[in-house]
């Protein structure tokens, strides 16, 4: 069989039992839209205010990468996490290592599933922004790079918080502590003008940093990005966001155990 073979077989494998439970389905695209809902909705303030005048005082077009960033941190850090330590609990990667299937294809099926799920949801949010909100974005053909590519990071880190923790619940108490954090400190939904002068360096080793940026960059001109190693924002940071991602997944591949 080919590496292809072996891959097409696997994510159809992931895909199908991904469909089964129908819990993980909703909630994989409800949540996204009660935060909008919540927050673009409901929540309002006055746009004029700039970034000084508290959460959300933003135009809504300026909070795009974040609802975005939802899905692609979250899902893959959950789904790959708990996927990982379940298979660690059920010694499923002791068999995997007497077939022809490498710890990196197993990783690439799963990031496959993972891309289309995500590509869904974020055409929803797209979807739902435009509508509930009345945000003005460009839709740049940028935007499917950017979600693939942050997927194919995040699943790499969620591989990493599956090899690592005890146990499954283990794996999603440590998603959860790792995204809320880097999800309201990357430049998502809290502008740099809120944040301390010193925390400002660190929120530049957050990948989803320049998931955000460069997103903003794509839909939303006026947001006034700045150019990132010579390159136009939305390409600068795209740049360096695929090169944290090919580090982060081949991380995540060699962490995933041989054995059990």
């Amino acid at each position: 069989m080919s590496r292809l073979r072996r891959i097409r077989a696997e994510a159809n494998a992931d895909w199908r039992s991904f469909v089964r439970r129908r819990t993980a389905v909703f909630f994989t695209f409800f949540f996204p839209v009660i935060l909008i809902v919540i927050f673009g909705a409901l929540v309002r303030t006055d746009p004029g205010s700039g970034g000084g005048g508290g959460l959300f005082a933003e135009a809504p077009g300026y909070y795009v990468p974040g609802y975005l960033a939802v899905v692609v941190l979250f899902t893959p850090l959950s789904r790959m996490g708990s996927e990982v330590a379940r298979h660690r609990e059920g010694n499923r990667f002791e068999k995997l290592a007497t077939t022809p299937l490498t710890r990196g294809e197993w990783l690439l099926a799963q990031t496959v599933v993972n891309a289309v799920i995500i590509g869904l949801a974020s055409l929803l949010i797209l979807a739902l922004v435009v509508v509930l909100t009345g945000a003005e974005i460009v839709f740049s053909p940028l935007l499917i790079p950017y979600v693939l590519v942050g997927v194919v990071c995040f699943c790499g880190v969620g591989a990493m918080l599956g090899s690592y923790t005890d146990s499954q619940d283990g794996a999603i108490a440590a998603s959860n502590a790792i995204g809320l954090p880097l999800l309201f400190l990357s430049e998502t939904f809290v502008t740099t003008e809120q944040l301390p002068g010193w925390f400002e360096p660190l929120m530049n080793l957050s990948p989803l940093t320049y998931f955000a940026r460069g997103v903003r960059a794509a839909t939303f001109p006026e947001a006034g990005v700045g150019d990132l190693a010579g390159l136009e924002p939305a390409l600068g940071n795209l740049l360096v966001l695929t090169v944290l991602a090919v580090g982060f997944f081949a991380l995540g591949a060699w962490s995933i155990p041989r054995t059990d």
